[in-house]
């Protein structure tokens, strides 16, 4: 009786310590947690991904392949409480950064997980370096924790294979004006269209990686492709190149500008002509104006006006020479 009382508190104890005292837990700031009962996880009726907003980023397709269903999300805070045959999944959905080369199943591959290698469309090797920002989507916290095995491997296979793609066929925009056209010697060196176009190539990776949240459960808040290096063998070529284009470009930009200030120049002495002929017309087309007026009068008081412009020169003259009629 002894032995089987002492048993029955042993166990008391050990389910106490076991159950009771451990079934309570908190979540952090940044976490979010999933509990499963009997290890189904908890659902948010029939909802669907699919046929939520995140579905809306995937083709019909793919809406039919990565159809996950809506977990309750347990929220920071707590204590919570859980039974035994319950279990929670917490994840934390900071954002973190991580180097585009690095491959998670293989540390060495990519020289170390340092750069990236892709081939351009003219069929040159280059090296890519670069980071990829992101973070746990909390609206699709069941393709991350159930819906797929190693999440961040298949988000980064699935980005560098875009990352790759590009690559093999990025042309750069066509000039906008035939100046731009002018400028534009080395269009067509693939390497130096993507390094004037970094920009656009993040733009680029952000827009078709958007899917990730709805196929992974991870969204890629930004791709950060930071350098594009060629091969050593054509770096030199390339320097020669960007050189070349450099000096035309100096040339031609020296040349407008010459042209622009000639130009600038005919315009203004176009003014000053135009004023000096109009302050020399206007006092003529005041005199018309008042002789027309004398005239008006009467023909005497024309020849009263000229008498008396006569009288006035005669006092300044200080010789006079007078045409005798005969």
């Amino acid at each position: 009786m002894t032995l089987f009382l002492g048993m029955l508190i042993g166990f008391g104890a050990w389910f106490v310590l076991r159950y009771l005292l451990t079934a309570f837990y908190t979540v952090d700031q940044n976490e979010r947690a999933v509990k499963t009962i009997f290890g189904r996880a908890e659902r948010i009726g029939n909802s669907m991904t699919g046929n939520s907003p995140l579905g809306e980023t995937l083709t019909e397709e793919h809406k039919q392949r990565y159809n996950y269903p809506v977990v309750r999300v347990i929220p920071p805070g707590g204590p919570y409480y859980k039974w035994p045959w319950e279990k929670v999944y917490k994840v934390s959905i900071a954002t973190q950064t991580i180097n585009m080369a690095h491959d998670t199943e293989d540390p060495s591959a990519n020289q170390s997980g340092t750069i990236l290698e892709a081939v351009t469309k003219d069929q040159l090797n280059t090296g890519l370096t670069g980071q990829i920002r992101y973070r746990v989507a909390e609206s699709n916290l069941y393709a991350y924790i159930f819906g797929v095995k190693q999440p961040i491997s298949h988000v980064m296979g699935y980005f560098v294979s875009v990352l790759r793609e590009r690559i093999a066929s990025f042309e750069a925009p066509q000039p906008t004006s035939e100046r731009d056209g002018e400028m534009s010697i080395v269009i067509g060196v693939s390497i130096n269209d993507l390094r004037k176009n970094l920009r656009d190539l993040n733009e680029h990776m952000e827009r078709e990686c958007a899917s990730s949240a709805a196929r992974y459960g991870i969204i890629l808040d930004a791709s950060l492709i930071t350098g594009i290096d060629p091969p050593a063998e054509v770096e030199s070529a390339l320097a020669a190149i960007n050189t070349a284009h450099n000096q035309v470009s100096s040339d031609i930009s020296l040349a407008q500008a010459l042209a622009d200030q000639k130009i600038v120049q005919s315009k203004r002495a176009v003014e000053i002509e135009t004023l000096n002929a109009q302050a020399e017309v206007e006092p003529l087309i005041a005199l018309s104006d008042q002789l027309k007026l004398l005239k008006e009068n009467g023909p005497d008081s024309l020849k009263a006006y000229l008498r008396n412009v006569r009288l006035r020169l005669y006092t300044h003259a200080n010789q006079i020479i007078q045409e005798v009629k005969s």
